[in-house]
């Protein structure tokens, strides 16, 4: 897949859901919604359907969804200011939920097409740890150290345990048969943990995708909680950070690769955007959410005039920081 057209292709589609979930929610709570963008810059293609335009713009770099009343007073009834607070949060959350529904699409898409590992051994590493003590292709793991294995996530998990470096019990059915094994993990420099030499059938299964495609959103959420407390803590280093620049550079290597590879990456992004959305920094939703939260407590808004400064303070930073990591893409990959 074409490097460029890769790269569209995901901005577009991570924009698109972030902002239809915005749009059909404020639909959904009665909201007049004047105009639904995809993209930025000069209109490529518009159409108006009831009170609302629908546009594509020339830059796939972002979108919005402009509802009367978000940005200023307004005395219609349709409005976003004269809706209840609940509807609010809903409406500006919604993009991001939409976000982490496309990662669990993607996800499970990537979970059929590549299928879900099973306990049942596909082959065995010559010289590995496994192969030396006769463990053979067909063998189902059912127990790691006493505890029973239903998935391979757990074989995984329990092979990798710090405790590694002694030997471990290994109970697998051959046929009909239980046969127990001990043997020791070797660590892998490449994939850092302890590993016996083993690759697990791959099943293809609708149902086992879906739980997939949630359990693969769900770590990629984890990872960015971890990230957040690494970036706090002044455990992130500058190469880090990334914006479009290395997006497309990520992309393109994906392509590379195959179809698969970049739905992955797809998801990935998407759940990148949900996440940092819902952060209570100024210009993004999360902030939008807390001052309406604040609002609540309060019992009255806060001054709209206050509150568009603060965003506009925000959205200058975040301008700032996005030059910076654009700067910083281009000299590593460039």
């Amino acid at each position: 897949m074409n490097t460029a057209l890769a790269a569209i292709f995901v901005f577009m589609i991570v924009i698109l859901f972030h902002e239809f979930g915005h749009f059909i929610t404020a639909k959904m709570v009665g909201i007049k919604v004047h105009e639904f963008s995809i993209g930025m810059g000069p209109r490529l293609f518009h159409k108006t359907k009831g009170e609302t335009d629908y546009s594509i713009r020339v830059l796939p770099i972002g979108g919005y969804v402009r509802m009367e009343g978000e940005d200023e007073s307004s005395n219609d009834p349709k409005s976003f200011n004269k809706k209840p607070i609940g509807s609010r949060i809903l409406v500006v959350a919604a993009g991001a939920i939409m976000n982490f529904v496309l990662a669990i699409i993607v996800f499970t898409i990537v979970s059929y097409g590549t299928g879900m590992p099973t306990t049942i051994i596909d082959e065995v590493i010559v010289d590995s740890p496994a192969y030396n003590v006769g463990l053979k292709a067909g063998d189902k793991i059912i127990s790691v150290n006493n505890t029973e294995t239903k998935s391979w996530k757990t074989i995984v998990e329990k092979i990798s345990d710090e405790k590694s470096t002694e030997d471990m019990e290994v109970i697998v059915l051959r046929g009909s048969e239980k046969k127990e094994f001990l043997l020791r993990p070797e660590f892998d420099k490449e994939i850092d943990r302890y590993v016996i030499g083993i690759v697990p059938q791959m099943r293809k299964s609708f149902s086992s995708a879906i739980k997939g495609g949630i359990e693969k959103t769900g770590m990629v959420l984890g990872l960015m909680f971890q990230f957040l407390k690494m970036l706090f803590t002044g455990q992130v280093k500058k190469g880090d950070l990334s914006g479009p620049v290395g997006v497309i550079y990520t992309v393109g290597e994906a392509a590379k690769y195959g179809f698969i590879n970049v739905l992955y990456i797809t998801g990935f992004i998407s759940v990148n955007l949900g996440f940092f959305n819902l952060l209570p920094l100024p210009a993004l939703d999360g902030s939008r959410i807390l001052f309406m939260l604040i609002e609540l407590f309060r019992g009255k808004p806060i001054n709209s005039e206050k509150e568009g400064f603060i965003h506009f303070i925000g959205f200058v930073l975040l301008i700032i920081l996005m030059v910076f990591v654009t700067y910083s893409d281009i000299v590593r990959f460039f």
